[in-house]
């Protein structure tokens, strides 16, 4: 899985001109925003026509939409395989926080700048779906975090909501910090006090 959130093919295989589009489109609105990114350059990195672009995408709007869902894919990708080493509930919630580093460990070409959902959303409109599309991500990163916190406390089902919000802020809040930052040290420090917090449970 590349940065893009789409599968690359093997060598000498030359991708269709829709994984092509999203890749390039991805590459750009991460490294230099949504706004600032025209047809003219995604097409010119992707390597295809305009005319491909409008054949797979009905606008930007559209192609803006299919980056937003490939980004949420790909984090699911990389907390699935979190997930798959973890050992118990406690790792599974550590697993959020792993997998919100790992996304921030990729080789961007302009280094690390934060979330892409929620830069993304930063420059959408208000009532535009795309927002709609990352509040849902994020509902489903704590929603995530609580079911593991459910079975850490079987017994307490309000204490293990609350406290899934409560992580679900301070993984937020590291993740904007690491953006402004450039690098993974805050996420490292927020799944220390994660590991912190779960152990006085």
């Amino acid at each position: 899985m590349s940065e893009t959130g789409v599968r690359t093919t093997g060598p000498g295989r030359r991708r269709p001109a829709r994984e092509r589009l999203l890749a390039a489109a991805a590459r750009r609105f991460y490294a230099d925003g949504v706004t600032a990114t025209g047809i003219d350059t995604i097409t010119a990195e992707a390597g295809v026509a305009k005319m491909s672009l409008y054949n797979n995408f009905s606008s930007k709007a559209d192609l803006v939409m299919a980056y937003l869902d490939a980004r949420h894919e790909e984090w699911l990708t990389l907390y699935a395989s979190r997930l798959e080493r973890a050992e118990s509930a406690r790792d599974g919630v550590l697993a959020v926080f792993d997998a919100y580093a790992d996304h921030a460990a990729f080789a961007y070409e302009r280094g690390f700048r934060g979330c892409g959902l929620l830069n993304a959303a930063a420059e959408l409109p208000a009532g535009d779906e795309g927002r709609t599309v990352v509040r849902r991500h994020k509902e489903e990163v704590e929603r995530l975090l609580a079911g593991h916190l459910e079975e850490l406390l079987p017994e307490r089902p309000d204490d293990a909501r609350t406290m899934a919000e409560h992580l679900s802020f301070l993984l937020e809040g590291a993740m904007s910090r690491a953006g402004l930052e450039g690098d993974d040290s805050r996420l490292r420090h927020a799944r220390a006090m994660a590991a912190a917090l779960l152990d006085t449970l």
